[in-house]
C-alpha cells in the first residue's frame, strides 16, 4: 500500500506554527515511506477566505523547501485539488446518501431552529441541539415544502444509540456514544455548500489518503467521520492526532506568547531550515539526545512512533539559539547575501554596492556573526555604523553604580590611552590591558571604563566588541564621536 498523506488548511488566515508543523509531518512521515504528500485548499469557508491566505500557504511551503506531489499548481491524478471547484461532486455524493437512507433532506427555518435552541436552553433539555424534526418526514410533507420555494440541506441520519469507535495511533482507541454526536448535522448547505465534514471525507477517500495527521482538536470530529465512512461504505484511513503546540505557560500557543504566523518568523530574520529544524523537534524526538537534523535526514528517519503523546511546547529562546547555531553555519559571503535586505530597508546601503562598500560589509559580517540571533538583529547592532549617535540620556555613559562625572574622567582619560595606542600603532590587545589598569587605578570596574568609549561610540549600552566597532568605524570617526561626546558630557556636568 502507498503512503499518501495530506495537509489541507483552510486559506483563512496567515500559516501559523502548529499549522506548519502538521505540514511537516506528513511532509517527512510521506518522504520516509516512499509515499504522496498532497496539498489540498479547503476553502470552503467564503466569508472567512483571502487570496491573501491563500498566497500565503504557497510561499510559506516553498520558503521551507516543502514541494507537494499533488495539489494546486503541479496537478495530479485526483484534481481538483481547490474544494471550491469540487462542489458538484459533493452534491452528487450528498444526495446518493439521501437515496440510501443514510441522509435526509431538512426544511427547518432558521427561524425555527432558532426557538427550538431557546426551548432546549429554557427547559434545560439533555438534549441540546436538532431535534430531528425532518427525518421522518412523509412525501406529502416534503412535497408541502418543496411547493413553498423551500431549499432544504441535507442531514446525516445519525444512530440514536450504540457508540462509534476509531483508531489512534497515539491516543488508542477512541470510544463516543453516538448519542452524544452532534444530532444529525448539516452535510450540505441549501446554497450547495458542504459542510467540512462531507468535504473532508469524501476528499481524503477519492484521493486515496492513507493516513490522515492533524490536531488533536479535531478528535472530537473522528466519530462523526467515522459515521460518515460507514454511510458511504467505505474503509477510513488511519488517524493520527498530533498533540496541541503550548507555550511554556502551558497555554495553546498564541499571538499573546509571541509571533506565531511563519511571515512573521520570516520576517525577523528566521532561517528556514532552522525552523524548519525545531518546529519538528516539537512534540517529536528522534532519541530524546540529538537535536539538529536537516530536511534531508528527517525526510529518511521521521516516523510516527516518536511523537510524542503530550503536547509540545514552543520555546522562543530555544528557537532562537537553533537559529543562531544556524547562522554561524554560514560562510560570511553567504551570510552577507542574507543580511544585505535587511541593511537596505533601515536605508544603510543601496545597491549596487561598490568594491570598498562590499569589503567592509564582509569585514562586518565577520564581526556580526558570532552575535545574530535573527538576521534582523543586524540593524540595531549596525546602526552606529550608519547613523551617528545622538547620546539623549547622559546617564548611559555610567555604568551602574559609577557616578556620572566619574564616568566622564573616565571616558576623558580613556580618550588619550586611545590616541596614544593609534600614534604608537599599538595592538588592540596592548590598548585593551591598558584600558583595564586605568578602571584598576580609578577604582572602578572594567565596565566603568569601557561603557562610556562604547555609548560614545555607538550611542547604545549594548554593542559590538569595542575593539571590532574601533576597526569598523575608523581611527577618524572613533576620535570624532569621542570628542563630541566628551563636549557634551562636559557641558552637562559642569
Amino acid at each position: 500500500m502507498e503512503v499518501r498523506v495530506r495537509y489541507a488548511p483552510s486559506p483563512t488566515g496567515l500559516q501559523h506554527i502548529g499549522g506548519v508543523r502538521t505540514a511537516l509531518f506528513n511532509y517527512f512521515f510521506a518522504r520516509a515511506n516512499s509515499g504522496k504528500f498532497i496539498l489540498r485548499v479547503e476553502d470552503t469557508d467564503r466569508e472567512r477566505y483571502s487570496d491573501e491566505s491563500l498566497q500565503d500557504l504557497y510561499d510559506t511551503l516553498a520558503w521551507l523547501g516543502i514541494a507537494w506531489d499533488e495539489g494546486p499548481i503541479v496537478g495530479g491524478p485526483c484534481g481538483p485539488y481547490i474544494q471550491s471547484e469540487r462542489f458538484d461532486l459533493y452534491r452528487s455524493y450528498a444526495e446518493q446518501l439521501v437515496r440510501d437512507g443514510k441522509a435526509y433532506y431538512c426544511y427547518c427555518t432558521p427561524e425555527r431552529l432558532e426557538a427550538v435552541r431557546l426551548k432546549q436552553q429554557e427547559e434545560k433539555s439533555e438534549v441540546q441541539g436538532y431535534d430531528r424534526h425532518c427525518r421522518n418526514l412523509s412525501e406529502a410533507e416534503r412535497a408541502e415544502y418543496e411547493m413553498q420555494g423551500i431549499k432544504p440541506v441535507i442531514r446525516l441520519k445519525v444512530p440514536t444509540d450504540g457508540k462509534t469507535t476509531f483508531h489512534d495511533v497515539l491516543m488508542g482507541d477512541i470510544t463516543r456514544r453516538n448519542r452524544d454526536v452532534s444530532p444529525d448535522p448539516i452535510l450540505l448547505k441549501s446554497d450547495g455548500f458542504p459542510t467540512y465534514h462531507l468535504a473532508n471525507v469524501i476528499d481524503d477517500h477519492l484521493m486515496g489518503i492513507t493516513h490522515i495527521m492533524r490536531a488533536q482538536e479535531w478528535i472530537p470530529s473522528g466519530p462523526l467521520h467515522i459515521l460518515l465512512y460507514e454511510a458511504f461504505g467505505w474503509e477510513p484511513p488511519m488517524y493520527c492526532h498530533l498533540p496541541m503546540v503550548m507555550g511554556k505557560d502551558g497555554q495553546k500557543l498564541s499571538k499573546r506568547h509571541g509571533s506565531t504566523s511563519v511571515r512573521d518568523f520570516k520576517e525577523k530574520g528566521y532561517l528556514p531550515e532552522a525552523l524548519m529544524n525545531y518546529v519538528s523537534m516539537v512534540g517529536w524526538s528522534y532519541d530524546g539526545q540529538r537535536e539538529f537534523f536537516s530536511k534531508q535526514d528527517l525526510e529518511q528517519v521521521f516516523s510516527l512512533e516518536k511523537i510524542n503523546k503530550a503536547p509540545g511546547v514552543f520555546d522562543y529562546k530555544k528557537l532562537d539559539w537553533f537559529n543562531g547555531q544556524y547562522i554561524r553555519q554560514k560562510s560570511d559571503e553567504e551570510l552577507l547575501a542574507l543580511l544585505l535586505p535587511y541593511m537596505t530597508k533601515a536605508g544603510f546601503v543601496s545597491a549596487p554596492l561598490s568594491s570598498d562598500q562590499e569589503s567592509m560589509l564582509l569585514n562586518l559580517t565577520k564581526v556580526v556573526k558570532e552575535r545574530l540571533k535573527v538576521l534582523g538583529d543586524v540593524v540595531d547592532l549596525t546602526r552606529f555604523l550608519f547613523e551617528e549617535p545622538t547620546y539623549e540620556d547622559v546617564n548611559l555613559f555610567a555604568a551602574k553604580g559609577v557616578e556620572l562625572t566619574v564616568a566622564v574622567s573616565a571616558l576623558d582619560r580613556a580618550f588619550e590611552i586611545l590616541k596614544q595606542g593609534f600614534e604608537a600603532g599599538e595592538s588592540h590587545a596592548t590598548t585593551e590591558q591598558k584600558l583595564t589598569d586605568l578602571a584598576g587605578e580609578m577604582g572602578l570596574k572594567v565596565n566603568g571604563v569601557f561603557m562610556p568609549l562604547r555609548v560614545a561610540l555607538t550611542g547604545s549600552t549594548v554593542s559590538l566588541p569595542l575593539f571590532d566597532s574601533i576597526g569598523l568605524l575608523g581611527q577618524e570617526v572613533t576620535c570624532a564621536r569621542i570628542e563630541n561626546a566628551l563636549a557634551l558630557l562636559k557641558r552637562e556636568v559642569r
